[in-house]
């Protein structure tokens, strides 16, 4: 036989009923107490004999609560007024006091329904919670699991139900991951070879100028194929999360990839700076030092002739570290910059052999960044150019 199970529903329905059957019943039991506290407590009948043994007859007197002895004759209309006076005090008793009673206990009520609830809900806040984290994380957060216990009602079944969804997806993306690192690895041998022929067929003797030329043409298409490699593979790697992070100092990387930029700075007339702050972090080290070499190579292939490259590097008032990339050039439209962490988006049509980069540059800025715990942005520079910002979080304790 089946075994019954309880939905939300009907035990929300049953925790709420319950408290309001128990808050009715206290207030039925206090509203009682209180009213009864207010009945009188009756009068008393007392004989006094005056004259006795002269055959006066006995004058006989009522005595009230508070000991008053009242005339036989003036019973009635003791009794009428004590009546009144006791309904009215019955009414202001039970209105007053009954309300207190039942404030008192409505915010118990209140109380006791806010814990249970919460006690009710709380699978359903762990599910969101999830959730959240995943969509923050991306497919980063993939591997994350609600792995719900405790019975078998509507929340866990939704949680099981999330968790066989997320898992699909994580096995989704780490075989896309593969394949493309696979795939990349597979394509490195036959450019290697190509480049190969090339140089031999441009070094013979008899190469004629025209094979030459051809020669350089074919190195700089297997060169723009292998720096294409090179990202994809790198790209895929830094999709995965950091598991052993160490602690690096920002500062130290800007220094570094600046001092190897600055030759191709001086060849391309850009004046490259930088101000480097200490800015510590948790992360690998040969991760992020490919991260602002692409955002330095980025800076000074999209510039100018006589425009400038600013690195800098700061830390958080919450002790996170941020690398800043500044630089001159075209002018771009605000609504341009989402696609610009796009894999293989450029600003312009610059799809041809003679390309800049592989148009995974900003890419793998975001991947790297997003492994690590981070963010990155850009918005554009007054004047043209762009500022690129990546924030980290601060290292680990």
């Amino acid at each position: 036989m089946r075994r019954f199970r309880p939905t939300l529903r009907a035990r929300l329905t049953l925790v709420y009923g319950g408290l309001f059957l128990l808050g009715g019943l206290v207030v039925l039991g206090v509203t009682h107490v209180l009213v009864q506290q207010q009945l009188p407590r009756g009068v008393m009948v007392t004989k006094e004999f005056s004259g006795a043994g002269t055959g006066t007859r006995d004058a006989v007197f009522f005595q009230g609560p508070d000991g008053e002895q009242i005339p036989a004759d003036d019973v009635p209309q003791f009794v009428a007024r004590q009546t009144a006076e006791f309904r009215t005090e019955a009414l202001t008793s039970q209105l007053t006091q009954g309300g207190i009673a039942l404030g008192v206990v409505g915010a118990a009520a209140i109380g006791l329904g806010w814990l249970i609830a919460g006690r009710v809900l709380a699978p359903l806040h762990r599910v969101t919670d999830t959730a959240r984290r995943i969509a923050r994380g991306g497919d980063l957060s993939l591997h994350e699991r609600i792995g719900l216990t405790g019975g078998d009602h509507d929340v866990k079944e939704l949680a099981d139900t999330f968790d066989t969804m997320v898992e699909r997806l994580d096995r989704s993306f780490e075989s896309q991951r593969r394949f493309v690192a696979n795939a990349s690895h597979e394509l490195r041998t036959p450019l290697t070879l190509n480049r190969a022929l090339v140089e031999v067929a441009m070094n013979r003797r008899t190469a004629s100028p025209d094979v030459s030329q051809l020669g350089e043409t074919l190195l700089e298409i297997n060169s723009r194929q292998e720096r294409l490699i090179t990202g994809l593979l790198l790209l895929a790697r830094s999709e995965h999360e950091v598991v052993d992070p160490q602690e690096i100092d920002l500062a130290d990387i800007a220094t570094h990839v600046v001092a190897q930029a600055a030759a191709e700075a001086r060849a391309a007339e850009v004046t490259l700076t930088e101000a480097a702050r200490p800015a510590p972090t948790g992360g690998d080290a040969v991760l992020l030092e490919r991260l602002a070499q692409n955002l330095v190579e980025n800076a000074i292939r999209h510039n100018v002739a006589g425009g400038f490259a600013r690195v800098a590097t700061r830390t958080t008032p919450d002790g996170g570290a941020v690398l800043e990339v500044t630089n001159t050039g075209p002018v771009i439209p605000a609504y341009d910059l989402p696609g610009l962490f796009e894999p293989f988006r450029r600003l312009d049509a610059d799809r041809l052999v003679t390309a800049k980069g592989a148009g995974l540059g900003l890419s793998i800025v975001r991947s790297v960044a997003r492994a690590h715990g981070g963010e990155a942005t850009a918005r554009p520079n007054p004047g043209g150019g762009l500022v690129v910002t990546v924030s980290l979080p601060p290292p680990h304790g």
